[in-house]
């Protein structure tokens, strides 16, 4: 996935020889010392002053990518990564992006809110945060504290998607919300953030990436590939003007 990529660049390009941590993140590596222990607390508040004069990363863009997207959701399983890359999909259809250089870049993050997500954000500048949950509760939960924290680290959540909305039986039509209904509809409302747009839950979205034709270019007709579009659609808007 993009995010694994990401990872070895943001630790092996902007931070040469860091061991496993970002500079400035997380706990540092200090060299063994068989000094007192009143040294060795000298030692400590030395390193601790100098990481704290650092502040937080200076962000760096990305050579050739106008704009940076992330697809994040919190919990995992709820279609995280077939959203992002049926609208990234979506975004080459929509500007006939040319990959020489990039109009957007999409990054499917990992679920949670750990090191990787604060580390993309403090690193490179980020236009866009897309949330993508199912209606359950339990996905709900950890969607808010990832739109909260992408708010915390001033990147701008585009909206929600509500992944898995409805599924409908394809002999009598009848459509059963598996996951309930209007859950991510209510947690848009309260965090005062737009909902995107809905992605039913349908076997085809399943089948089609799993056998690398994603539903966007397979079947491009079908009301899926439509429902994908149309939120391609709503993310553009929400877009600031890409620089030249």
């Amino acid at each position: 996935m993009v995010f694994h990529a990401w990872c070895r660049v943001l630790c092996a390009g902007l931070y040469p020889g860091a061991p496993r941590r970002l500079q400035g993140w997380g706990s540092a590596a200090f060299p063994s010392r068989s000094s007192s222990s009143s040294t060795n607390d000298g030692f400590l508040k030395e390193k601790r002053a100098q990481i704290m004069s650092r502040g937080l990363p200076k962000q760096k863009p990305i050579e050739g990518v106008k704009q940076v997207l992330v697809f994040a959701s919190g919990k995992g399983g709820v279609g995280k990564s077939t959203t992002a890359v049926n609208i990234a999909l979506a975004l080459a259809a929509h500007d006939s992006v040319d990959w020489g250089q990039l109009d957007y870049l999409v990054i499917d993050m990992p679920p949670g809110t750990g090191d990787v997500q604060l580390s993309i954000s403090q690193n490179i500048p980020v236009t866009g945060a897309v949330i993508v949950s199912t209606p359950q509760d339990i996905a709900l939960l950890d969607a808010r504290k990832g739109a909260e924290m992408f708010r915390k680290v001033h990147v701008p959540v585009l909206g929600l998607i509500q992944n898995m909305s409805v599924f409908q039986c394809p002999k009598c039509k009848h459509e059963t919300h598996i996951f309930g209904a209007d859950g991510v509809r209510d947690l848009a409302k309260t965090l005062g953030l737009d909902v995107l747009g809905d992605i039913p839950l349908h076997v085809n979205i399943r089948e089609t990436c799993d056998t690398g034709q994603p539903i966007v270019i397979s079947q491009p007709q079908s009301d899926m590939a439509k429902a994908y579009l149309r939120i391609t659609t709503e993310i553009v808007k929400r877009l600031p003007t890409p620089p030249a």
